[in-house]
């Protein structure tokens, strides 16, 4: 009997090692599968940028504001080098936790984040990084409620993960302006903005852009 008990000790351990490596190989697999998601979702949004930059590139370029309207519009977004003199003095658009940098590899492995992931409280405010108009406003898979605004000069920023979007397409944003609220529509554990920089559609570290106080 005591030979019996130790087979089947035996064979139970066995049964227990199949198993634990079949739920390996299932999450090796979804890891794959979230993999091919990601890389699915990026290429999905270098399409959507390219067909707006596109439509942005064959609208005519609006006249230069006179006086008075250049203190309505602190930042020009057809004045030539107007975006770039916020090299380095631009604010985080949202207060909170820097926890995935550009360049860092995610989790689930196989990519890198191509921006910002910043912890926040949903509904907190996301603010424009600066002035220019809102070419995207919807949900895209992978991104969730995602605005995209171009500043001009080939520069875009994008705010994703949003829980609400309170600018339309066309709109006019100013620097520091309410543009959305803080949530986890992206599909992300929790809740936090998703931020790009991009120029001629590239993704760029914005850290670089940003005012480091």
């Amino acid at each position: 009997r005591a030979r019996v008990t130790h087979k089947q000790q035996l064979e139970q351990e066995q049964l227990t090692r199949r198993q634990e490596l079949a739920l390996i190989s299932k999450e090796v697999d979804a890891q794959r599968r979230d993999i091919g998601d990601l890389q699915r979702d990026e290429e999905r949004l270098a399409k959507l940028l390219e067909r707006i930059e596109k439509i942005v590139a064959s609208k005519p370029k609006a006249p230069a504001p006179g006086r008075d309207e250049e203190r309505d519009q602190p930042l020009s977004r057809h004045r030539s080098g107007a975006f770039e003199q916020f090299k380095g003095k631009l604010n985080l658009p949202v207060q909170g936790e820097l926890a995935h940098r550009f360049g860092s590899p995610r989790p689930d492995g196989g990519t890198v984040w191509r921006g910002l992931f910043i912890q926040a409280g949903s509904g907190q405010a996301v603010q424009a990084i600066a002035s220019g108009r809102v070419v995207f406003a919807d949900w895209l898979r992978g991104f969730g409620n995602l605005m995209i605004v171009d500043h001009g000069e080939n520069y875009m920023s994008l705010y994703g993960n949003n829980e609400t979007l309170y600018k339309q397409v066309g709109e006019a944003v100013a620097r520091g302006e309410r543009v959305a609220a803080v949530g986890n529509s992206g599909g992300n554990a929790g809740s936090g903005l998703y931020f790009e920089m991009r120029y001629r559609g590239k993704p760029f570290d914005p850290m670089g852009w940003l005012n480091p106080k």
